[in-house]
């Protein structure tokens, strides 16, 4: 699905599921949306402009693209009960580093509850190779009014 198709800012109670909006440092980051659904979110991401100054994919970068893919499953999980979902947990661990190409971040649930989500996030390089593990968990709320400027 394209980033750049109509999409729902807010989780939608009429029983539509909620779609993924890239936010401004997705889009700094080079997200790109492959797939999205309760079971299963994926991204890709270029290492291009996301490396520190040893030329590696930035740990930082890893930890930020695999928490928006989680928590973005997490949400079209919770807007199919009228919810949203906010982060409360997340850890990673950093398995190999890459250095150029692209990486595919694949979010899959763990548990999905009425309450709270859990999430694993694989971040795999061009050949497959898991580059990074993350652990997400969040926390499913009802929505609240959006407030007016």
């Amino acid at each position: 699905m394209s980033a750049s198709l109509h999409i729902l800012k807010e989780p939608d109670v009429t029983g539509k599921t909620w779609q993924i909006t890239l936010g401004e440092l997705d889009q700094k980051m080079g997200v790109k949306i492959l797939e999205q659904s309760v079971d299963r979110v994926v991204a890709t991401m270029p290492v291009e402009g996301n490396r520190q100054s040893f030329g590696l994919l930035h740990g930082g970068a890893s930890l930020a693209v695999g928490e928006a893919v989680g928590s973005w499953a997490a949400v079209i999980h919770a807007s199919t009960l009228g919810r949203t979902a906010v982060g409360v947990d997340v850890s990673a661990t950093h398995h190999k580093s890459a250095r150029d190409g692209n990486i595919t971040i694949t979010a899959t649930p763990i548990h999905l509850g009425r309450t709270l989500t859990t999430h694993e996030v694989l971040i795999t390089n061009d050949d497959g190779e898991r580059l990074c593990t993350l652990r997400i968990t969040n926390l499913l709320l009802e929505k609240r009014p959006v407030r007016g400027g």
